[in-house]
C-alpha cells in the first residue's frame, strides 16, 4: 500500500512539474533615476529580474528626463537594478502586479562612484536607444533569436558600457540551445563586472540545461560562498541539486533561499515537492499553503491549490 501511495506521490510530482499556466497576464513598471543631487540622470540603464518567470530580465534606458518604463513582466517579485557609469548601482525588490491597480512609480537615486567612467553615455541618442532595446525585444518575443542578438551586439558595439546586455544576449543563445555561445556571453559580462550575480546564476542554469550537472553545481556552489549571495543562487543551486536526485541538499538550499526572502513563493513550493517525494503529506500541506500565502497570484500558487485539493481527495 505504501510503495502504491509513493508512485502515485512520484507521478503527481512529475504532472505539476510541467503544469505552468500557458497564458498569464503581464505588468508594466516605470519610474526615475536621479543622482545624488537630484538631477534626473540620462542613459542610466535599468534592469528588471526574475529567475521564476519568463523571460527572466528586461533591460530599459533613462529618457532625457530620467524616466524609465518596462513592460511584459509576469506577477511576482522582481529585482530592479540602476546603474550608470560614474554611478554606484542601486538595487530595489517590486512586487508586480499585472491585474487591479497600476504598479507605483520606482524612483532611484545613484550615488557618484567610479570616478571616470561617466563620459561613457556622452553623446548617445538615448530615446534612439531605448527604440533599439524595444525593437529587440520584439525580435525575442518573436523567436527570431538571430535578429535579437545581431541588435543586441550593434548595441554593444555603440554603447559598451551596456554590459549588462550581454545578459539578453545569453538568454537568445539559449533559446537557440546554443550553450556555449551563452556561457561565453555571462563571461564577457562577468569581465565588465566580476561580481554580477546573475551572470553566475545564469552560468550554473546554462550548463544544467547543457546537461553538465557537475559544472552547474560548481559554478552555484562557488556563487553561494560570496558573502553577498542572494536569493537565486541558493534556489538555483537547489534546482540543481534536485536535478542530481539529492532532494535532501535541495531542499537545504531552498530554505536558504525562503532565510533571504521569506515571501518567495518558488522555493516553498519546490519544498512541497520534497516532502511529497518523501512520502511527508502535512508538510507538504503545510509549504502549499504557505505557497499560497506569501504570493497568491503566482503560478505557483496556482498549481499549489490543484495540489492541495490533489492531497485531500487522497
Amino acid at each position: 500500500m505504501r510503495e502504491s501511495l509513493k508512485l502515485s506521490v512520484a507521478a503527481l510530482v512529475v504532472v505539476l512539474l510541467g503544469a505552468l499556466p500557458a497564458m498569464a497576464q503581464t505588468g508594466r513598471i516605470g519610474g526615475l533615476v536621479r543622482d545624488d543631487k537630484g538631477q534626473p540622470l540620462k542613459g542610466a540603464t535599468v534592469v528588471a529580474e526574475n529567475p521564476a518567470a519568463s523571460p527572466p530580465s528586461f533591460t530599459a534606458t533613462t529618457d532625457d528626463k530620467g524616466r524609465f518604463s518596462i513592460i511584459g513582466l509576469r506577477a511576482g517579485n522582481w529585482k530592479l537594478t540602476a546603474s550608470a557609469p560614474g554611478f554606484q548601482p542601486s538595487v530595489g525588490q517590486v512586487p508586480i502586479r499585472t491585474i487591479g491597480q497600476p504598479n507605483p512609480p520606482v524612483e532611484f537615486t545613484l550615488a557618484a562612484g567610479a570616478p571616470g567612467a561617466a563620459g561613457a553615455l556622452a553623446g548617445v541618442n538615448t530615446k534612439e536607444l531605448q527604440g533599439e532595446l524595444a525593437a529587440a525585444e520584439a525580435k525575442m518575443t518573436a523567436n527570431d533569436f538571430d535578429g535579437a542578438i545581431a541588435a543586441y551586439q550593434a548595441m554593444l558595439v555603440k554603447v559598451p558600457a551596456l554590459s549588462m546586455l550581454h545578459l539578453q544576449i545569453g538568454r537568445a543563445q539559449r533559446m537557440k540551445k546554443d550553450y556555449n555561445g551563452a556561457l561565453e556571453s555571462y563571461q564577457k559580462l562577468l569581465a565588465a563586472d566580476p561580481n554580477n550575480e546573475r551572470a553566475k546564476v545564469e552560468i550554473g542554469m546554462t550548463n544544467l540545461e547543457k546537461g553538465d550537472l557537475p559544472a552547474a553545481d560548481a559554478a552555484l556552489s562557488e556563487a553561494a560562498q560570496n558573502m553577498s549571495a542572494g536569493r537565486e543562487v541558493f534556489y538555483n543551486l537547489g534546482e540543481v541539486k534536485f536535478a542530481k536526485g539529492e532532494t535532501d541538499e535541495a531542499m537545504k538550499w531552498y530554505q536558504r533561499a525562503i532565510d533571504v526572502d521569506a515571501n518567495w513563493a518558488k522555493p516553498y513550493f519546490k519544498l512541497g515537492l520534497g516532502k511529497l517525494q518523501k512520502a511527508d503529506m502535512p508538510g507538504a500541506l503545510e509549504m502549499m499553503e504557505k505557497v499560497i500565502a506569501v504570493e497568491p497570484t503566482s503560478a505557483e500558487a496556482a498549481q499549489a491549490k490543484a495540489l492541495i485539493e490533489q492531497l485531500k481527495k487522497g
